[in-house]
């Protein structure tokens, strides 16, 4: 058994700590917040400012890997999770019968819940645990260090406090400042690869009344312009956020701030109008969130890891912009291979990275391919012009062979290119184009005109 110390207390780093100490591992977490989610969600999510957690405020849904991930290894905060009142939604359930089931499907199953609600459930289940320390309002100042070819990374240091570690889990996020730490402690640089998303964020927070109407009907959860994207995220206890994306340097962007510009704009979208006409009480002001990228963080190069006695988990490892909700599942997968194999990753820390780069990479690679397409065509404004992607987006919601296919990759299950590219699934959509000759590709949010008529100037 390992001493471990994890550094962070977001959500990879609450599950790693609460994994490994499940195995047995002596485990110590620090996180330089000194507040933790408690029982009035609502509290901290609306009123808790979190600067270095941006994301902290913003929609989510967790992909079936959270879901599986957290009834496999912590079966007890997954139960917490639907008590404090997260929401399962399977794929299928837009049809109203599932079609006949296939191994897998049982799994193709989306949480619905704010972020602070696993916070709080992972927080709850670390106080029971004996074999954690959590240290909240500790900032990890350094790492420190044994001479080696390559260096040994031997514990953290907390102000004038050391603490020994066999291992040290890296879950402090994207700003992490470890690969500053290696860099001046004479190791070789970390490799970080980026790529500037181009898009930017927004989204306001509603409640449904109790004594209101509680459900759209059947409607899709996404709507998209040639220059938006806009959406709607069901969550916990009746709560649900409206959300638009844009291109970064799109001059309407400001404008949005406004609560009424910003629901106005919504309303264009079916999928958001749909939750909106229910009469639902505003819970927030107008969210923001830019400056993203899709990051990956490689602590080894082609001469072997730059360290010993150290590995990365979370946005430390692999950071990607959440159009796909991708963060959460990939977080949970890594804190999960990191907790079944710590004492290997102790003695070879290349075992945790060619993990990665087999099991994660893939989705941080499709996930940066697509924002490109999606940063260029909202700038452009570019009209859909492959009719056979766009068609198969169209038959997902109405052929549940298709749908398994879109769910699949949207769930971390198959890449696009394996799922779609089937016989079946082939035969499915070319079977829809020929029933519908007259098709042609188009949106069903705004057109450019509707939109600037409702832009202050």
């Amino acid at each position: 058994m390992a001493r471990v110390a994890v550094v962070g207390g977001g959500i990879s780093g609450l599950a790693t700590a609460l994994m490994l100490g499940r195995r047995g591992h002596t485990v110590t977490l620090f996180e330089q917040d000194a507040r933790e989610a408690g029982e009035d969600l609502d509290r901290d999510f609306f009123r808790w400012h979190r600067p270095r957690v941006p994301q902290a405020d913003q929609p989510h849904s967790f992909l079936a890997p959270v879901r599986t991930v957290l009834r496999a290894e912590t079966p007890d905060v997954y139960a917490d999770l639907l008590a404090r009142g997260a929401h399962e939604y399977h794929e299928f359930d837009w049809f109203g019968q599932h079609p006949p089931h296939r191994p897998g499907d049982e799994d193709l199953v989306t949480v619905r819940t704010r972020r602070i609600v696993l916070e709080a459930a992972l927080s709850a289940a670390l106080r029971r645990e004996s074999a954690v320390d959590v240290r909240r309002g500790r900032r990890v100042s350094g790492l420190t260090f044994e001479e080696g070819r390559p260096a040994r990374v031997t514990g953290v240091r907390v102000g004038e406090e050391t603490c020994p570690a066999d291992l040290v889990v890296d879950a402090s996020g994207r700003r992490s400042k470890v690969p500053h730490w290696l860099v001046a402690a004479g190791c070789r640089p970390p490799l970080v690869e980026s790529h500037r998303a181009g898009i930017a964020y927004l989204c306001r927070w509603y409640r449904l009344r109790a004594d209101g109407p509680q459900d759209p009907g059947r409607v899709k959860t996404g709507s998209a312009a040639a220059f938006a994207l806009a959406g709607v995220f069901p969550s916990d206890n009746n709560v649900f956020a409206a959300n638009i994306v844009l291109a970064t340097d799109d001059p309407s962007r400001a404008a949005l701030t406004d609560p009424a510009v910003f629901e106005a704009a919504a309303r264009l979208f079916p999928a958001c109008a749909a939750w909106l006409d229910l009469d639902p009480e505003p819970q927030s002001d107008v969210l923001a969130m830019a400056g993203l990228d899709n990051r990956w963080t490689a602590l080894v190069d082609d001469n072997g890891p730059v360290a010993t006695g150290l590995t990365n988990v979370g946005d430390s490892l692999v950071h990607t912009n959440p159009t796909f909700g991708h963060g959460v599942a990939l977080g949970l997968l890594a804190a999960q291979h990191v907790a079944t194999h710590a004492d290997r990753i102790v003695a070879d820390p290349a075992h945790h990275h060619n993990w990665s780069m087999s099991a994660l990479r893939p989705w941080f690679e499709e996930q940066a391919a697509a924002d490109r397409a999606n940063a260029e065509r909202l700038a452009e404004g570019a009209p859909l012009s492959d009719r056979r992607a766009a068609a198969r987006a169209v038959c997902a919601f109405e052929d549940p062979v298709v749908m398994r296919a879109r769910a699949q990759v949207r769930h971390l299950v198959r890449t696009a290119g394996d799922a779609y590219g089937t016989d079946e699934v082939e035969r499915h959509v070319t079977a829809w184009l020929a029933a519908h000759p007259e098709y042609e590709p188009e949106h069903d949010g705004p057109t450019r005109e509707q939109w600037e008529a409702l832009i202050p100037g």
